[in-house]
């Protein structure tokens, strides 16, 4: 699935597309016809990202939320128009460019009241401006939960997906089975920092960067990360262990991520 990065460097880039522009939409592959007819014409407002949710602001007061799980994609090519690849949910034509995307989980047209139930919803979101991130450590606070499985819970805080969490929490020495309500306020505040600095360099670079002074990538994998689906820490030469929380993996070095929080 995307992390948050992903999803706001699309809206940056998108916005940059299609601000003020009559958008031509369609479904080409027919499950959003009804969706597309509706919108197909009118003007974008704006294009932004709460956590995970990308959201199309049009002229006439409709708003189309995309989510893509963990299998939609999003392809971008310029004008001529080409024949879709594969089973494209949803086809934007701008002035000079193309977006589709294949294979949201949801792909819906929204009221203005709709959109404000679904971002109230969504916790505070480590890229926004407008996010607050004592809404999260209120929650965080009061939970017994293990504090790897709430960063990822989009409800909680947006937009931290499964290779950030390991990575910031061993970045903050942080072991992620610690219960949250042990977490005191300078800790979170430090989870809080550091995942918004990892994300606005993921949305610069495009790319998963939490190495410090990473050189730049010549391959096609782009990800430059310190302990995850990795077998030995970079810090303390120790090994790495693997384990599932909430059904998804992730990675700790026992040596630096004390399962007792010095506070």
């Amino acid at each position: 699935m995307p992390e948050g990065h992903t999803i706001h460097r699309a809206a940056r880039d998108h916005h940059k597309l299609f601000n003020g522009q009559q958008i031509f939409i369609s479904s080409p592959q027919g499950r959003f016809t009804d969706g597309a007819s509706l919108l197909d014409g009118q003007i974008c407002l704006s294009v932004e990202a709460f956590g995970k949710h990308l959201i199309y602001n049009f002229d006439q007061g409709d708003v189309l939320h995309i989510h893509l799980g963990l299998f939609g994609r999003i392809r971008k090519s310029k004008l001529p128009v080409a024949e879709p690849r594969g089973a494209v949910r949803v086809r934007f034509i701008g002035k000079t460019h193309v977006i589709d995307i294949n294979g949201p989980t949801i792909c819906r047209v929204l009221t203005k009241q709709e959109l404000l139930t679904l971002i109230n919803r969504i916790g505070p979101d480590v890229l926004r401006s407008d996010a607050d991130p004592d809404l999260a450590f209120k929650k965080i606070s009061k939970s017994r939960s293990p504090i790897g499985r709430l960063i990822m819970d989009q409800s909680v805080i947006a937009g931290i997906g499964n290779i950030y969490r390991s990575e910031i929490l061993w970045r903050q020495e942080i072991h992620p089975e610690i219960p949250g309500r042990e977490i005191d306020k300078p800790t979170f505040d430090r989870i809080w920092e550091d995942a918004k600095i990892l994300l606005e360099i993921g949305v610069k670079k495009n790319a998963i960067v939490t190495v410090k002074n990473a050189p730049s990538s010549k391959t096609r994998y782009r990800e430059r990360v310190n302990i995850f689906a990795k077998d030995t820490c970079p810090r303390c030469s120790g090994s790495i262990r693997g384990f599932e929380i909430s059904g998804r993996r992730t990675y700790v070095c026992e040596n630096c991520q004390p399962r007792y929080l010095n506070q």
